[in-house]
């Protein structure tokens, strides 16, 4: 199976999860394309749920698909999230952000009950760190805290450069929120929840891709076959 019938294969078993009358979170990148894809069929078919996106391109992709969405405003506790990963460790740990949805797809994780992850086998990893590290920021002042991370990213241990985000046309990519994003090119990150803490502390810095303690299950598909890992 190619890595595109994998990520469908992932999303075709979470919706396992979706049961009518849920309130649900809808991923942001590849993988979670696949999911709302798939929920949109079931939606056409009378399945009854209603679902807060966590970009603007889920929103539009949505709304083709006649999902109805609501707000974390007008909905504030969800049920259930389904979301895509760039990294999963053993413990369930990840790195997200790699499609620059990272602070809404962390606000809208928290919210719900539980996290399922549809990855493809290659998302597997035993260490965090060969994807580049998210981290999104304020413009304002956005050099000085730049230096901040670096800081923090050799006091916890890790090196590797941090670099600003482009876009197209060269530009500075900017994030639905209108933030900028450094994406960190650490490698190794030997203490997940230290360097989280740490990038957390500085000011300027809205939010990074470090996801501690979010995800409860899993979904991994594999050339021969998927299944699910839960946190121990």
């Amino acid at each position: 199976m190619d890595v595109e019938a994998l990520k469908r294969a992932a999303s075709a078993r979470a919706l396992d999860f979706v049961l009518p009358g849920m309130r649900l979170g809808l991923g942001t990148g590849s993988t979670a394309r696949h999911f709302v894809d798939l929920l949109g069929e079931r939606v056409a078919a009378g399945l009854d749920i209603i679902a807060v996106p966590t970009s603007e391109a889920t929103r539009s992709q949505a709304e083709r698909l006649g999902i109805k969405l609501t707000t974390l405003e007008e909905t504030p506790a969800l049920d259930l999230t389904v979301d895509g990963a760039d990294e999963v460790a053993p413990d369930l740990t990840l790195i997200k952000g790699g499609g620059g949805a990272l602070l809404r797809e962390k606000i809208v994780a928290t919210a719900s009950a539980r996290m399922i992850v549809i990855v493809d086998e290659s998302k597997y990893v035993p260490v965090l760190g060969h994807f580049p590290l998210p981290i999104e920021i304020a413009p304002f002042g956005a050099a000085a805290t730049h230096r901040a991370v670096d800081a923090a990213i050799a006091a916890a241990g890790c090196s590797g450069p941090a670099s600003l985000r482009q876009g197209k046309d060269e530009q500075t990519f900017v994030t639905d929120g209108g933030h900028w994003i450094l994406d960190a090119h650490l490698r190794v990150i030997p203490d997940p929840r230290e360097l989280a803490t740490r990038l957390s502390a500085i000011p300027g810095v809205m939010e990074h891709g470090l996801f501690i303690g979010n995800a409860q299950t899993v979904i991994l598909a594999a050339a021969d076959g998927v299944r699910l890992i839960g946190r121990r």
